[in-house]
């Protein structure tokens, strides 16, 4: 078999937990179902023998784990201008314009970041995001612009992933929100899952269903009818900021999924209608898996976003 290896003895006995739960916090770049298959398949073997995902990982076992070469990316490489802010051999971050695509998804199998990416790297991305995210460590949302890491090999994927799983990668976003929060700065601690009835979209839960989810925010500047905000993401959840801040009853501006009803009334009150959800990731800081430096790097303003300040600026 072609491919990579990981190879590791289980410290503690877990009988509560299944294997592909156990493998799942430890490489969490891949997904419960994408782990269970390759139990399966038998890619993952308990002191060299087949399991069961049900398998309840035991203190001694050594864990054999294989990473299949991926198959060929289904996504064709297309030359389309990125705006590198870093790259080297193993990782490259870019800052990712608003409307464009991460990744191909049903109705947008093309002219997505991961053509672009293959183009531009030859095919030197990550494998095991799948043959549809090659290099994808995390994502933006279409509309969101800013900072994205894209690792270039599979450790440094897997390093990268577990950086940000365990909360050490440093995320700070410019928002713009509907109306005038009363206070300076504040944190938000709200569990987020998928909406119970619309299945595109996360809500607030307090039932089990919930991950926790936590964001800081503080006041840049008070426009009119709306919010300068600076947030940090503690968390990474699906659509985290504009959740918490619909939560807070301020949600972002241009965001008719989670706020349409306040953004006509920003609307009504300033003529301003924005071209799409009012979110930029400023910020983004992490330790290189490879020279183990700590690495920051900030990504402007665009200019929807300096004409959405403008407009609504106060005065």
């Amino acid at each position: 078999m072609t491919g990579r290896s990981d190879s590791f003895v289980v410290a503690k006995s877990l009988p509560a937990e299944r294997l592909d739960a156990f493998l799942r916090r430890r490489f969490p770049v891949a997904s419960r179902v994408a782990l269970k298959r390759l139990i399966e398949q038998g890619h993952i073997r308990i002191n060299g023998r087949p399991v069961k995902p049900t398998h309840a990982p035991r203190a001694g076992e050594t864990i054999e784990v294989h990473w299949p070469e991926p198959r060929p990316a289904r996504a064709l490489p297309e030359e389309m201008p990125l705006d590198i802010l870093f790259e080297d051999r193993s990782l490259l971050v870019l800052n990712k314009p608003a409307g464009l695509v991460v990744h191909p998804a049903a109705g947008h199998e093309a002219h997505t970041l991961v053509n672009a990416l293959l183009h531009h790297c030859g095919g030197e991305l990550s494998g095991i995001g799948g043959v549809a995210r090659p290099g994808i460590v995390h994502r933006l949302d279409k509309e969101t612009s800013g900072c994205l890491v894209i690792a270039k090999n599979d450790e440094t994927h897997i390093a990268l992933s577990a950086q940000f799983a365990g909360r050490k990668v440093k995320k700070i976003y410019n928002a713009i929100v509907c109306g005038e929060l009363a206070r300076k700065a504040g944190e938000i601690r709200a569990a987020i899952a998928r909406h119970p009835s619309h299945r595109k979209r996360m809500a607030v839960r307090d039932d089990d269903s919930g991950r926790a989810a936590h964001t800081s925010w503080r006041v840049l500047e008070r426009l009119n009818g709306a919010t300068l905000l600076e947030a940090q993401l503690h968390t990474g959840r699906t659509h985290q900021i504009r959740v918490h801040f619909q939560f807070l009853g301020h949600p972002l501006v241009g965001d008719e999924t989670y706020g349409a009803r306040q953004n006509r009334k920003l609307t009504e009150l300033t003529g301003y209608q924005a071209p799409r959800v009012m979110l930029h990731a400023r910020e983004l800081s992490f330790v290189h898996p490879q020279t183990k430096e700590l690495l920051s790097f900030e990504a402007l303003l665009p200019n929807d976003f300096r004409e959405a300040l403008k407009i609504l600026m106060v005065g």
